[in-house]
């Protein structure tokens, strides 16, 4: 469970060596669907897990479980399919790290001077969620034709002080990464990532952790929002508690698959056939 990095790829020769010494690998940093970065990236992986003798996992809630396990579950009550949206809200308010919220999540940059929405961290997290719209469309029995970004800023309309630290007046205190996948069989794929450090910048449709939306024939909208039982902890446990159990209860299943890479594929779902 490190935390993802820059470069996308920067862990794949160590986990590649774990996959070789015959250790089976989850990850919540990553390898959730080695296919969606080509033959090379794949093969650097498989080859590893194959001579290991284990399997590879890429676990946790989004990516691993929102869009994979519930959000593709729902389609199976779509008799046509136009478009599967999933909105996915974070309160950074209370994330006590600098380096991640500052560094990782972009707070407190200067779109005047740098524009986060087209340097090293929109490579980071398109390769990233890459792997979600891929994993969505060949679950649809379709494939990607194209990922169209449409990343958004929001600056902060005075100084905020959160628990990382202090952003200042005109810098980035919200970030929306937002991609639409295109494919061969027509749906749409919409993935909409928003980090804030301050929701009520956002108005009352950001409520709730996940909003999933299926557009068709019917239309289908869906809430699910995770919260921290114990007010004497952050509010970010929980969140960090949901992640961690769904990797720890993927050991079992982990172990017993055969050698290669695993995933949890959602029971019937909408099909392009």
């Amino acid at each position: 469970m490190p935390r993802i990095t820059l470069p996308y790829d920067a862990l794949v020769d160590d986990v590649a060596a774990l996959l070789r010494s015959g250790k089976n690998v989850i990850s919540v940093a990553g390898f959730h669907f080695p296919q969606a970065h080509g033959e090379d990236y794949v093969r650097r992986l498989h080859d590893a897990a194959l001579e290991g003798g284990v399997t590879l996992a890429g676990g946790g809630v989004n990516p691993g479980l929102i869009v994979e396990r519930l959000a593709l579950a729902a389609t199976a009550m779509s008799h046509d399919l136009k478009r599967l949206a999933v909105f996915e809200t974070v309160d950074a308010s209370a994330m006590t790290s600098p380096d991640f919220v500052f560094g990782l999540m972009g707070f407190n940059s200067d779109p005047a001077t740098t524009d986060i929405r087209s340097g090293p961290l929109a490579e980071l997290y398109g390769q990233l969620f890459s792997e979600v719209l891929h994993f969505a469309a060949a679950e649809l029995g379709t494939s990607v034709r194209e990922i169209c970004p449409d990343h958004q800023l929001t600056l902060a309309p005075a100084p905020l002080t959160i628990a990382a630290g202090q952003i200042e007046q005109g810098r980035v205190a919200a970030t929306e990464w937002r991609w639409t996948a295109l494919t061969e069989a027509g749906p749409e794929i919409l993935m909409s990532i928003l980090w804030t450090a301050d929701p009520s910048l956002h108005g009352p449709d950001t409520l709730g952790h996940w909003k999933i939306e299926i557009t068709g024939r019917p239309t289908i909208t869906m809430t699910l929002d995770i919260t921290e039982a114990d007010p004497a902890m952050p509010p970010s446990r929980a969140l960090t508690d949901a992640v961690v159990a769904v990797a720890v209860r993927a050991i079992p299943d982990v172990i017993a698959a055969p050698p290669g890479f695993f995933a949890y594929r959602p029971p019937a779902v909408w099909s392009a056939a």
